[in-house]
């Protein structure tokens, strides 16, 4: 009676072990650590050079966005990059850098001052083209008023910029 009592607990222990086989096999579950939410066939990026169409100009700006955004995708996707035509494209320009001030005190003085940055971005999956679209990202960083734009800029642009980068990442390869 103890052996047949054993058979038993063993065939029990055999059909879930069978049961949880088949339940993870049959499953798919897709996850990232960096919310990338891509098609499998999506294998390459371009990012093209973002041009700063802002009035007021900031020399540095251009560049180190367009560096930023493909070191971005390079970090937190499996993509490669490629020069032209790749299966993402990002492109766009730099519309607005401007400084306005926030928080008037007494006297129309003003407490902040906020500098803002609008990128315009076109943003192409030829894999899936109902994906695709253009539109504008806007940051901001607020600054106190009796600092100059020059003694801030250096520690708040980089600031902004990493603010519109995750935007753009989360419109676009994260799908959110």
């Amino acid at each position: 009676m103890g052996r047949c009592n054993n058979l038993g607990k063993l065939n029990r222990l055999t059909m879930l072990v069978f049961a949880l086989v088949i339940l993870l096999t049959g499953c798919k579950i897709n996850y990232s650590f960096t919310g990338v939410n891509l098609s499998p066939e999506i294998k390459t990026y371009t990012v093209y050079y973002f041009p700063n169409r802002a009035r007021l100009v900031n020399p540095n700006l251009s560049q180190s966005f367009t560096e930023d955004l493909r070191d971005k995708l390079q970090r937190q996707t499996s993509l490669n990059e490629v020069q032209d035509n790749g299966d993402l494209i990002f492109e766009g320009q730099i519309e607005n850098y401007d400084v306005r001030p926030m928080s008037i005190q007494k006297d129309d003085m003003a407490a902040q001052n906020r500098l803002t940055i609008t990128v315009r971005v076109k943003y192409t999956n030829s894999v899936n083209p109902d994906q695709s679209f253009e539109q504008s990202f806007t940051a901001y960083e607020d600054f106190d008023s009796t600092s100059s734009l020059s003694d801030v800029e250096d520690g708040l642009v980089p600031e902004i910029v990493q603010k519109l980068l995750e935007d753009i990442f989360n419109a676009t390869v994260a799908n959110w």
